[in-house]
This record gives structure tokens, C-alpha cells and sequence, in this order.
């Protein structure tokens, strides 16, 4: 699926590519509108309403992501909440064995997310991963979300890196279509994000898990299920 030969540069979302989806669906879904009529003194089915309406209201900006704003206008600590379901944060399989292999074959590795530094410090803080990447990039240190071409401009700019040869993982099919819009060249989605609901990527090429991917990398052509091991305390 990937010549790994043609191969320089490596950016990987975090939310749905490397850690289940299902905490973030669980905070925004479940946890906040429960917290919000706590907070506020109302029925969870008017917090959850509310919070449907605002949230549609703003998808795909990158107010959508930012914690601050979310903070600001709900008068609530976002983050402090955050941390009170944290536990549920989760790498997806195979993620620390496909990053170790990307590290040990010279790739340049980023972290590319939409995430919000909070929530990116928080997740650090679980799982670590940090420690795999060349460079960490939120899409808010550059003011616009990996939806719009201003992103792409800015962090090209910023980290110059040859469109021909970089792979860029996503799980959202419209930024994975905005990365193809400014010409990178290899893409990849992820046909389930969150570990709990089902979806099939038809659009994009994709994959269930990186040990698809991962046998070419490390030219081991045997499934890594040795090194499953050491992912059980953090794989879906």
C-alpha cells in the first residue's frame, strides 16, 4: 500500500489516527452535557440540546477545537473536565510499534492535529507519544484548522517539506481531502476511529490498524504480534 522507499516525511493526526476517538465522542457527547446541566441546573436532555445546536453551529473552524473558546463561552473549565475523564484516553493498536519504526528508519516525523495545546498536554501526559515526534504542530499556532489552505500554507512555510514525498495520515476525510488539495502526494484514512462505532473510509485509501502498513516499513514481512505486548496497558 505504501513504498516506503518513496517515503521522507511522515505527518500523523493524533485524535482518531493514533488514540481511539471514543474519548473525545465520550467527553463531548456524554461527559460535558451531563457536567453542563450539573453546572447549570438544568435536564440533560436541554444540556445536550444545547450543546448539539452550538456545536454544529461552529464545525470545522477552528473555534470548533479550541478549548478556550468552548471555556469562554460555557463558563465552564473545559480542560479541569478534561481531566476527569482522562482514563479513557487510549492509543489504537500497533501505534507505538509503527512510530518506533518510523524513528528507527530515519523518517521525519510531525504530529500534525487540530487539537488544542490543553487537550494536547493532557493526552501527553497519558500516553507519552510525544516522544516519537521531529516536530508538534496544533493547527492554532497558525489560526486556521487543517480544513482551510491557509493551514497547509503556513505550516509548508514554517517546515518546508516535499509534497512528493510525504504521507499524511487522518482520520477526517475532509482534511485528508484538503491535504490532497494542496498536493501531497501520499494519504492514508482510518477506516474506525472510534473503537466503538463502526465506519468504512470508501473515498480515500485507508486502513484498520498501522500493522497493515507496518511490515513494509521494517521489512518484516511476519505480523508484529510479539510486540503487541508491550501496547496491551494502552491499545483499544
Amino acid at each position: 500500500m505504501i513504498d516506503w522507499q518513496e517515503i521522507e516525511t511522515v505527518m500523523l493526526d493524533m485524535d482518531g489516527t493514533l488514540l481511539d476517538l471514543h474519548y473525545d465522542n465520550h467527553f463531548w457527547m456524554t461527559h460535558l452535557p451531563q457536567r453542563y446541566a450539573d453546572i447549570n441546573n438544568i435536564s440533560v436532555a436541554a444540556s445536550r440540546q444545547q450543546l448539539h445546536e452550538h456545536i454544529k453551529a461552529i464545525e470545522g473552524t477552528l473555534d470548533w477545537y479550541c478549548l478556550d473558546y468552548w471555556s469562554e463561552s460555557l463558563q465552564v473549565d473545559i480542560p479541569q473536565l478534561h481531566r476527569e475523564t482522562q482514563h479513557k484516553i487510549r492509543e489504537r493498536p500497533y501505534v507505538r510499534e509503527f512510530l518506533r519504526a518510523l524513528n528507527d528508519s530515519n523518517k521525519t516525523v510531525y504530529l500534525v492535529t487540530n487539537a488544542h495545546p490543553a487537550g494536547i498536554a493532557i493526552k501527553f501526559e497519558v500516553t507519552t507519544i510525544e516522544l516519537y515526534f521531529d516536530q508538534i504542530i496544533s493547527s492554532h499556532q497558525f489560526n486556521y484548522p487543517k480544513e482551510r489552505q491557509e493551514f497547509w500554507r503556513a505550516l509548508h512555510t514554517e517546515f518546508p517539506f516535499d509534497r512528493d514525498r510525504t504521507l499524511f495520515i487522518d482520520d477526517n476525510l475532509t482534511v485528508l481531502n484538503a491535504a490532497v488539495d494542496f498536493g501531497i502526494k501520499h494519504i492514508l484514512g482510518i477506516h474506525q476511529p472510534d473503537s466503538q462505532q463502526d465506519r468504512w473510509l470508501d473515498e480515500v485509501p485507508a486502513i484498520h490498524h498501522f500493522d497493515e502498513i507496518l511490515a513494509g516499513l521494517t521489512g518484516n514481512t511476519e505480523p508484529p504480534g510479539a510486540q503487541q505486548a508491550d501496547l496491551k496497558g494502552n491499545a483499544v
